[in-house]
């Protein structure tokens, strides 16, 4: 079985953290987003790393990229999080040729280090601060138990190993998100205030950014018929009436979506995107654009399956009024003002912490004075002090 967790962001990119924060902030509907765990890294070693320390009486040593106080960033982390983040380019332009998906993967990659530092010092300030997101941890876990159908927690620990993933660094990855968001939110989320005289002057001074044609904002529940017998057709028929009847007595279409449509846009509560004219299938098109903003189309049988959809806003061709594009402009003046200080702040965590990074890796947000790790080979007595552990840390000069 392959796990369905949400999406986290534990390796890379903090500013893709910050982009997230105001759609939970000003959205009125904002399905949280689900995705299966990242593939695992590639063999390949990252450029320009120095070679690991050489192994002792059985030992593995693990080699470090970068030290973040206490804590350290392993060769392991940092191929993991290039492996994520190839995964999220991929995902995010998936319609790019690719040359373009590897220029966008360059441009990211060069700050991947950074953003692994910058999260081990958000995680270690929000212990510093004493804060504690066990709870909303265990929420979260129980959520994924629900989209994949386990009975407890227990069950969904079973299945977490069964994919060769350890229970607690799964945990982990849960906790450190959500210890980062904290962070962010507590540090400079209530600093943000967004009135409505600034979304108008915005709106007012970029107006050609909200000149649009016909376009609708589709979400589907899909459910496939590809190779299906003509009982098993008529049954999935039966099961696609019965969930459009729940949305319609109340339930959440992305809930739904989420837990039972068969679709690519499963993970994202079935969110398709936003169409103009021609860009659907004519069978599709003639239904959804006579249709207003909320509204849910009949089952529509389809060559591959059969579609509910939900129109989630329809805008009219020209320019949009501002009620409109309101959450669209209040997201961008929310970045404009969020990106300077957050980079800010983690210069000064910066300043009151050690970092050390290895030969060959860059920090593009080091601070001057920072250290260069040198690693040399474990001593004769190491074998000792590990313990009869299997992994041991190089020992490090700065």
């Amino acid at each position: 079985m392959k796990l369905r967790t949400p999406q986290f962001l534990e390796f890379i990119g903090l500013i893709v953290l910050v982009l997230a924060l105001p759609s939970s902030i000003f959205a009125q509907q904002q399905p949280s987003t689900v995705i299966k765990p990242p593939p695992p890294p590639t063999p390949t070693p990252a450029p320009a790393a120095a070679p690991a320390a050489p192994a002792h009486h059985g030992m593995i040593a693990e080699e470090i990229v970068a030290r973040v106080n206490n804590d350290i960033i392993s060769l392991t982390d940092y191929a993991k999080a290039e492996e994520a983040l190839r995964h999220d380019v991929r995902e995010e332009c998936q319609a790019c040729a690719p040359e373009r998906v590897e220029a966008m993967y360059k441009d990211k990659q060069k700050d991947l280090l950074r953003d692994l530092i910058d999260q081990q010092l958000l995680i270690q300030r929000g212990k510093d601060e004493g804060i504690s997101v066990e709870a909303e941890v265990i929420k979260q876990l129980d959520e994924v138990r629900k989209q994949n159908n386990l009975a407890s927690l227990d069950d969904l620990e079973k299945a977490v190993e069964s994919e060769g993933l350890s229970w607690e660094d799964y945990k982990s990855q849960f906790r450190n998100r959500l210890l980062t968001q904290e962070v962010i939110h507590r540090e400079m989320g209530n600093r943000i205030v967004i009135g409505h005289d600034e979304v108008k002057q915005y709106y007012d001074a970029h107006q050609k950014d909200f000149v649009k044609p016909e376009q609708v904002e589709l979400a589907e529940i899909f459910l496939d018929t590809k190779d299906k017998t003509p009982q098993e057709i008529e049954t999935i028929e039966q099961k696609a009436n019965d969930y459009r009847n729940r949305v319609i007595k109340g339930e959440e279409f992305s809930e739904i979506a989420k837990r039972y449509s068969e679709g690519s846009t499963k993970d994202k509560g079935g969110v398709l995107g936003t169409f103009e004219r021609g860009q659907l299938s004519k069978q599709l098109e003639d239904v959804v654009f006579k249709m207003d903003k909320g509204q849910i189309t009949e089952v529509i049988q389809t060559k591959t399956g059969f579609e509910i959809l939900k129109v989630i806003d329809h805008f009219q061709a020209g320019l949009q009024p501002v009620d409109k594009v309101e959450t669209e402009i209040m997201n961008r003046i929310y970045l404009q003002k969020m990106q300077p200080q957050m980079r800010e702040y983690l210069a000064r965590l910066r300043e009151e912490s050690y970092v050390t990074v290895k030969p060959g890796f860059t920090d593009s947000a080091a601070v001057p004075g920072a250290s260069v790790i040198q690693e040399v080979a474990p001593t004769p007595d190491a074998q000792q002090k590990a313990n009869g552990k299997k992994k041991i840390k190089p020992k490090l000069n700065s």
